[in-house]
């Protein structure tokens, strides 16, 4: 069995960093996850500047970037003009992302859920480049509470054009949560952040339930500007040496990941959340 990871690390990774690092230098952390063979690296985020300052300068980072046969370069977009600047840019495909709750998707978007929806649609319908639709807060929001997992579906089912990640943004989720909201819509695809030592058992059960596409982000990196206490993603790399010591094929480079979290903490000046990357992946042999 294989599955594709998506590193979302230069987007969501670095979106909640109290460092701004130049275009180029995110340029250059897509090039090295390109490089280890990551399926799908999410490359920019379209939005304004003001908003979430370490995404300013989306246009330049993918400018910058070196593209590598067998890599797909995806950007976040929340509404039409963002896809308009993606579309410009030239990205592979876009990742919208529509939130499960009125509250959230005001503080994330300054839109409803409704009106959210429609901007969704329109993009899908015009979109020149698949489309990734995200729905964030699926299990839990941080100003709603507990999330309708009927909710969730009817959205799933509204968007069944495009490939669906439901997403616990803040990490509040359980395997069985994960695995019957995954059975329910069939989405292919999670989005996991190990806020309470869960995300890891979360991507097993999502496995399980017949998912084949998982954002991860090196080091764990992560969180949410607009979702308070929420922290990292799932690593990257962990996430891989789990999903091949079981047999999972990735088509990563275990070593060349590692590497990637080891720059990338030296960069940033601390300890990352990851674990594989400071343990190092293990043969048997030591």
């Amino acid at each position: 069995m294989r599955v594709t990871i998506c590193d979302v690390g230069p987007r969501d990774g670095l979106q909640n960093e109290p460092e701004t690092l130049a275009p180029v230098v995110r340029a250059e952390l897509v090039d090295r996850l390109a490089a280890a063979g990551l399926p799908r690296v999410e490359t920019a985020s379209f939005v304004r500047a003001d908003a979430v300052p370490q995404m300013a300068g989306a246009e330049e980072v993918v400018a910058a970037i070196h593209r590598r046969k067998g890599t797909e370069y995806s950007g976040l977009a929340l509404n039409d003009k963002g896809y308009d600047r993606l579309a410009a840019a030239g990205l592979d495909r876009v990742n919208f992302t529509l939130a499960a709750t009125d509250s959230f998707s005001r503080r994330n978007a300054n839109q409803s859920v409704k009106e959210a929806a429609a901007a969704a649609a329109g993009v899908i319908e015009r979109a020149a480049v698949p489309v990734t639709l995200t729905i964030s807060v699926a299990f839990g929001c941080p100003f709603e509470g507990r999330v309708d997992p009927g909710v969730v579906a009817e959205l799933a089912a509204r968007f069944a054009a495009a490939e669906v990640v439901l997403a616990d943004t803040i990490g509040v989720a359980t395997p069985r949560q994960v695995r019957d909201l995954v059975e329910r819509t069939h989405a292919p695809g999670v989005h996991l952040h190990n806020t309470r030592n869960t995300g890891y058992a979360n991507a097993v059960a999502a496995l399980e339930a017949g998912a084949t596409l998982f954002d991860a982000s090196c080091g764990g990196l992560g969180g949410c500007p607009y979702a308070p206490r929420a922290t990292g993603n799932i690593a990257t790399e962990d996430l891989v040496y789990l999903l091949e010591g079981d047999g999972i094929e990735t088509g990563v480079n275990l070593d060349a990941l590692i590497e990637t979290s080891v720059w990338l903490a030296s960069l940033l000046g601390r300890r990352l959340e990851g674990q594989v990357y400071r343990a190092g992946a293990w043969t048997g042999t030591d």
